[in-house]
């Protein structure tokens, strides 16, 4: 039965202000945390169920003849690697070997593949429009590439052990910092219209 907005709105806000009042008031933190664990089962299981939505979205199009090889090839890594985890644990041998020469180098490579997209977005970018911002950043982003490792077997000592910690100790950090202030002040605005309810994700 779904619950009307009236009731669901009130609930939704009850929680939020416990959770809150959980913080300050010793008294309440073991509530408090009770709350969050059932927060994060209910994720967990969420998640849960958005793996057997892949699953099934992938083995449909198996059936159907569709992307036959890379859907196979989710759909049997997936079981295995789920088989692994739930029947070993997560700090088991085989799922260590899993994460360390599976996902890592898969991670490492996408990261190569962002880098080589973001240096021709660049010369794109530059090609268009020569704007002072544009050249901005294609600077700092040849400086940073230069500075990354060596070039082509030749180090440039200058590039890698001044400017390259410069940028990304201050001016990377300093951005950093301010875009986490940022998501940290638009989070508490949208948990307090949430506790307020003027906004409702969890229903009309």
């Amino acid at each position: 039965m779904k619950l009307r907005a009236p009731i669901s709105t009130a609930v939704a806000i009850s929680f939020g202000l416990l959770v809150l009042l959980g913080i300050f008031i010793p008294d309440l933190a073991d509530f408090r945390n009770r709350i969050l664990n059932w927060a994060m089962l209910l994720a967990a299981l969420a998640l849960l169920l958005g793996l057997f939505n892949l699953a099934q979205v992938h083995w449909q199009r198996v059936r159907g003849r569709e992307t036959v090889v890379y859907s196979a090839a989710l759909l049997v890594t997936m079981a295995i690697t789920f088989a692994v985890t739930l029947l070993q644990g997560s700090d088991s041998a085989n799922a260590e070997w899993i994460f360390n020469y599976v996902v890592v180098p898969i991670e490492t490579s996408l990261m190569a593949v962002l880098a080589i997209s973001l240096t021709l977005a660049a010369a794109r970018v530059f090609q268009q429009r020569t704007e002072l911002m544009n050249m901005v950043f294609i600077v700092t982003l040849l400086l940073l590439l230069v500075g990354a490792g060596p070039l082509f077997g030749v180090e440039l000592p200058y590039f890698t052990r001044v400017i390259n910690p410069y940028i990304n100790n201050v001016l990377a950090l300093g951005a950093m910092r301010g875009l986490l202030i940022g998501v940290a002040l638009g989070t508490i605005t949208t948990g307090v219209r949430i506790l307020i309810g003027a906004d409702r994700p969890y229903g009309a």
